[in-house]
């Protein structure tokens, strides 16, 4: 019985996967199955990538290739399986004007176990199963016709219909005409110039990024540091670029945003490489950076290349208090003062005499500090948007341990109607062993003019005052203001 033979269990899918696949693509003729001539990776002569930092690549690949006289069929694969189909352009390197294209096609029906499977419908495969007797292996092999494949396969084998059959591979004759192994690009051609041309195919492609990531190492009197840029480069494409010339565009770049539908989610490891320092140049609205070298960058990688370098920069470390409107009473503590957060910041100017001067792209910045033994530790990260040459960084690091700040409003007058009188005290306590200057910076509401303070002021904003406020080692400072003010 044929149900004996087979064991009545399973899904055929998943057996699926260990059918022998030829990994090229092929299309059928009427002599039988015969490769269209195509253009891989072995036919690649350059490639140059120009990389967006919004998710988005310019592929300019070039692969030379023999044309027939007329009209022919020419296939690209190994381009990136997330290829924009209607930004493809195809030209003749060689003569442009004696080569055009008549249609173009974007292949992406790819081969899968379950697509094979589907294409088989009302077609024989063989099914084959080992079996161990008396200590000897055998294949069984039955010839079985796939009738449906609704929520399961369905067989015919001889006279009857067969459902739930278990088989460790199964064999197909051929492949389908219209299953690719990888994502492809058809073209008709129609060629009137010679037979051998460099054909260049240019096309966006999504699942390439870039962004900048530094690393800050000041020094231990918080007066110099050392400046490292890299780029991170991430290919989640679909496909690897071999002794690419790669270019980087930083810039907020307008697109018009794909459906929903059209999003991927994709899986990346990490792999590092050092290289030169980059070239950039001004280019339209952006900037452009160039390696100056040729890269591989292979799919599902991140590299990281060098972006620049910079010694001995100049820095300054700031202590902050930003007063914010609710500190004007504690409404579970009343009478209690309000402590704010004493935050931290490295300034350093992008200027060529501080040894940098490039425009930074928006990144990252890792901020490290050595320690009394000369071991470097951590000590904060922020990111910075896109910085031009000349332009100050202010980098928050965090809060201080040591530098401790309370508020209190400590008297509030009606002088007049719509006319008040406030007065705060802020006092900043510092456990260091070293001096700090701490600015302080207060919203004031309405019309205001300021009564009298403990400290030099200046007025930042239409509602801010600054302070700014020497607070002695191991000390305290104590900072008073009163402000008239008319709504």
């Amino acid at each position: 019985m044929i149900r004996n033979r087979f064991l009545a269990a399973g899904a055929v899918l998943l057996l699926l996967a260990l059918t022998r696949i030829d990994p090229y693509p092929v299309r059928a003729t009427a002599a039988g199955l015969a490769a269209d001539p195509e253009a891989t990776l072995d036919n690649q002569v350059d490639v140059a990538v120009t990389v967006y930092n919004s998710n988005l690549a310019l592929v300019r690949d070039v692969r030379e290739l023999t044309l027939a006289e007329g009209e022919s069929d020419v296939r690209f694969v190994d381009i990136a399986a997330t290829v924009n189909p209607a930004t493809v352009h195809l030209r003749s390197v060689s003569e442009p004007s004696r080569v055009s294209v008549v249609e173009q096609n974007y292949e992406y029906d790819l081969l899968e176990p379950d697509k094979l499977l589907r294409k088989y419908v009302g077609r024989t495969v063989t099914m084959v199963r080992t079996k161990s007797d008396n200590g000897t292996t055998r294949e069984e092999e039955v010839k079985a016709t796939l009738v449906s494949l609704n929520n399961g396969p369905i067989w015919k084998i001889g006279d009857e219909y067969v459902t739930g059959l278990h088989a460790d591979h199964l064999r197909f004759p051929e492949l389908p005409a219209n299953l690719y192994s990888r994502p492809t690009l058809v073209w008709r051609l129609a060629n009137r110039g010679g037979a051998r041309h460099r054909l260049e195919a240019s096309y966006l492609a999504s699942g390439l990024s870039w962004n900048a990531d530094y690393v800050l190492i000041v020094g231990r009197d918080d007066r110099a540091a050392d400046l490292d840029g890299w780029v991170t480069l991430t290919n989640r494409s679909g496909t690897a670029f071999r002794s690419a010339k790669l270019q980087l565009v930083a810039g907020d770049l307008n697109r018009v945003q794909p459906s929903a539908q059209r999003m991927r989610d994709l899986a990346m490891e990490a792999k590092a490489a050092a290289a030169p320092a980059m070239t950039q140049e001004a280019f339209s609205e952006y900037h452009l950076y160039t390696l100056g070298r040729r890269t591989t960058v292979s799919n599902d990688e991140t590299k990281q290349v060098s972006l620049l370098a910079a010694t001995d920069i100049p820095v300054e470390k700031r202590y902050l208090v930003h007063g914010q409107e609710f500190y004007y009473r504690d409404r579970h503590r009343p009478g209690a003062p309000i402590k704010d957060n004493v935050q931290v910041f490295y300034r350093f100017k992008n200027d060529a005499k501080s040894g940098l001067g490039l425009p930074m792209p928006a990144g990252v910045i890792r901020v490290y500090q050595a320690d009394a033994n000369g071991g470097t530790h951590f000590v904060g990260e922020d990111r910075i948007d896109h910085t031009p040459k000349d332009e100050t960084l202010d980098l928050k690091i965090g809060n201080a341990f040591d530098v401790v700040c309370e508020r209190n409003q400590v008297d509030f007058e009606k002088i007049a109607d719509s006319v008040y009188e406030v007065e705060f005290e802020i006092v900043l306590r510092n456990h260091k062993s070293a001096p700090v200057l701490v600015q302080v910076n207060e919203p004031v509401g309405g019309t205001w003019r300021m009564v009298r303070s403990t400290h030099d002021w200046k007025k930042t904003a239409a509602w801010a005052v600054q302070f700014d406020v020497p607070v002695a080692a191991d000390g305290t400072a104590t900072l008073k203001y009163r402000v008239r003010v008319s709504y």
